[in-house]
């Protein structure tokens, strides 16, 4: 095992800290979602970062596309909350490690991604406590057997950072058997109905693979996705590997939950970018 492992930072609160109950309940998240396929070749996914409890479905029915997978390569794309920082930290060596095992880093596209523009830096620092990446790690540990991850985080998620993010990514996963993932929530603590209003302006450009106008939103209200640079980022980055169709495969908020409050929901969605089977 690699000498580096990044200890679980949120397992046991935002999700379960035993191996036995968090498989289980993983496993009826994705029993639940509904069966499809990707339309044409899997460019990259959308899906939230919140406790499993509350964004479970909804992820789920991101993770349902990767079913059947032996082994993948998943860059995860998500913002920091926990520390402030300019500029894009890869965790470039070793492992990330949740209570179902170790998720070994693809250290080969890492150095690629790290190689494709000198603003791209590798730093592990920011990724200690962050959480918007660690919450993918059940679903992809479930689903793909053989999985290595890249963690990418995005500090400012300014304009700026969206296009070295977006323009490295593209660089560094050109002819690779690799999934882009983007960690992203919506709309933050208003209630559902106007949650649902924002929302869709998001999930109209997720749908619609046009980043530009995700960026436009986001400019014009930052309430509108907290992961929104980095999901604008994987958009642009899908678009130069092929990806041609956004398809939101499914929206929710937390007070859609037994006993869930309306009156001040956090909005959840799942999407997926696709590129034109090859013939």
């Amino acid at each position: 095992m690699a000498s580096r492992v990044r200890k679980p930072a949120v397992a046991g609160s935002w999700y379960p800290g035993d191996r036995p109950a968090l498989a289980g309940e993983v496993d009826a998240w994705l029993a639940a979602a509904a069966p499809r396929e990707p339309v044409g070749r899997l460019v990259g996914l959308v899906a939230p970062h919140a406790g499993l409890r509350y964004s479970g479905a909804v992820a789920a029915q991101a993770y349902a596309l990767l079913r059947g997978r032996r082994s993948l390569t998943a860059v995860l794309v998500g913002p920091s909350h926990r520390v402030a920082f300019d500029g894009v930290a890869v965790y470039a060596h070793g492992a990330f490690e949740t209570p179902l095992g170790m998720v070994r880093v693809a250290e080969d596209v890492a150095a690629a991604l790290l190689a494709a523009d000198p603003g791209i830096r590798e730093d592990p620092w920011p990724h200690r406590e962050e959480h918007s990446l660690e919450m993918q790690l059940p679903f992809l540990q479930r689903v793909v057997p053989d999985v290595r991850i890249v963690p990418v985080l995005l500090g400012s998620q300014a304009r700026a950072e969206v296009e070295l993010a977006a323009t490295a990514l593209a660089a560094a996963l050109a002819g690779r058997d690799a999934v882009i993932v983007a960690s992203t929530d919506l709309s933050h603590y208003q209630p559902a109905a106007r949650a649902a209003d924002l929302d869709a302006r998001v999930t109209e450009c997720v749908g619609a693979l046009d980043a530009a106008a995700l960026m436009a939103r986001l400019d014009a209200y930052r309430g509108h996705a907290c992961g929104g640079g980095a999901l604008a980022a994987a958009m642009k980055a899908a678009r130069a590997l092929g990806a041609t169709r956004g398809e939101v495969l499914r929206y929710a908020d937390s007070g859609d939950v037994e006993g869930g409050d309306k009156s001040r929901v956090v909005g959840y969605m799942a999407a997926a970018f696709t590129a034109p089977a090859p013939a």
